[in-house]
């Protein structure tokens, strides 16, 4: 017979049981976002793309949700990063975030800290976070990402640097550890992969962020067997695009570049799966902007952007509409959406997982989760883009660039190309569309003024 310290020590159990399983449910999931850099709406296996191999991103989207409409914030790489950290348009913190922050001229500002960016809105709710990569809003001290809400960070501050040397465009040695230069030896995408793991490894028992946003393809545009470039104490201004021995053919370049960037996506799922944290965790791959398709007259054959007009640097679809993919096993059923969305959307999105109310922060974007929580269609919007003199507005299947005062009207859905301008056919949706871009402009430059004030 049993008893009765025996029924008690059992009845503990129990509820101690309950308890436990209770608070794994309660637990927020862990959050994975890896950026490439420069990477072409084709130039993955899974967009289409013949010649590269890259298994690993490809099982990531046949597993999970793969967008066909989804569309960087900027068409350069600081915009998109200032947007998707904060869920705001960039150009609500002033036009110096239209374009890539400078290494020579921007040296001493950088994403104002009155900015909410996920980390630190994760980092209420209990997250451990970090971010090993391309930083690129700040290029020092206190502009680097442990003043934006990272615990840790190791990687590069600026816009580009050599991936064997870690020496940047200027000549100075550029790979952080925190707030200080720790340089180290090995090709950058290995470096973030190890990093990756460690973190993962390191904080398993609770809740993580890790971003990744990864140097690879920018340039200089070296695989993990083409040859260091760039020493300390020189400038590369003037060569910045690493030994390129047929510049007319650059690809072999950049192919091995996305696989090894492939590679560092399959080491950080593996981590996960062997920790058997693969079901509590949201996994997003995407890419800042476009890819380039040529440099000048010299440089030719360097990415793809598919079926797009346009690339890096351009507000045609080539310049904004990228990859991307997001995995949650259990969570998110596999298929294909072609649901519009957009950098901004993601802190919305990773703030509805964390359980944290919307009034806690301040978005432009809309959560993506009731994509894969039944709801088939986002409710309908505008969505914009701007740099200098060039702005763009999409609304539904339409799309109006603009120019000085050139105006250019697309329809998406028949002409994803953007070879037949519309505009001079309807001149009334051209009205609509310029009316709500110049609404959106004043509504986010009057934002940059006050914060500035």
């Amino acid at each position: 017979m049993r008893s009765p310290l025996m029924f008690l020590l059992i009845a503990v159990c129990y509820v101690l049981t309950g308890l436990v399983s209770q608070a794994a449910e309660q637990q927020p999931p862990n959050i994975v976002l890896i950026l490439a850099d420069d990477l072409g709406y084709g130039d993955l296996a899974c967009y289409g793309n013949k010649q590269v191999q890259t298994p690993h991103i490809d099982r990531l989207a046949a597993g999970g949700l793969k967008f066909t409409d989804f569309h960087s914030a900027g068409a350069m790489c600081t915009p998109t990063r200032a947007a998707m950290l904060t869920g705001q348009y960039q150009q609500r913190f002033g036009t110096e975030f239209e374009g890539a922050l400078s290494g020579k001229a921007d040296r001493d500002i950088g994403l104002p800290h009155q900015a909410l960016t996920m980390a630190e809105l994760l980092k209420q709710r209990g997250y451990a976070t970090a971010c090993f990569g391309k930083w690129h809003l700040g290029y020092q001290p206190p502009w680097l990402p442990t003043s934006q809400g990272f615990d840790v960070f190791r990687g590069l501050a600026s816009g580009d640097g050599d991936h064997h040397t870690h020496v940047d465009r200027s000549g100075n040695e550029d790979w952080w550890h925190n707030n200080a230069i720790q340089m180290e030896k090995g090709y950058t995408a290995d470096l973030l992969s190890r990093y990756s793991v460690e973190f993962i490894e390191a904080n398993r028992e609770r809740p993580f962020f890790l971003y990744v946003p990864h140097l690879a393809i920018h340039f200089p545009w070296q695989g993990p067997n083409d040859p260091p470039h760039r020493q300390a104490g020189q400038s590369y201004h003037a060569d910045k695009w690493g030994i390129i021995p047929e510049p007319g053919n650059v690809s072999p370049h950049t192919r091995a570049m996305i696989e090894s960037l492939d590679q560092s996506v399959g080491q950080i799922m593996a981590a996960l799966q062997r920790l058997q944290l693969e079901k509590n965790t949201l996994v997003i791959f995407s890419s800042d902007n476009g890819g380039y398709l040529n440099y000048g007259k010299q440089f030719q054959h360097i990415s793809s952007n598919g079926p797009l007009r346009g690339q890096k640097g351009t507000l045609y679809e080539g310049g904004h509409r990228v990859p991307c993919l997001m995995s949650w096993p259990g969570t998110i059923r596999p298929g294909v959406t072609d649901q519009t969305a957009h950098s901004i959307d993601l802190l919305p999105t990773f703030a509805s997982i964390a359980g944290i109310p919307d009034v806690d922060y301040q978005t432009d974007g809309v959560d993506l989760a009731p994509l894969w929580q039944g709801k088939q269609k986002l409710a309908d919007r505008s969505l914009f883009w701007r740099m200098g003199n060039r702005s763009a507005v999409r609304s539904g299947k339409w799309k109006l660039c603009v120019t000085n005062q050139r105006r250019e009207l697309f329809n998406l859905e028949t002409d994803l190309g953007e070879q037949q301008n519309q505009a001079v056919a309807h001149p009334e949706i051209v009205n609509k569309l310029n009316q709500a871009l110049k609404g959106w402009e004043a509504d986010v430059d009057t934002s940059a003024q006050k914060l500035k004030h």
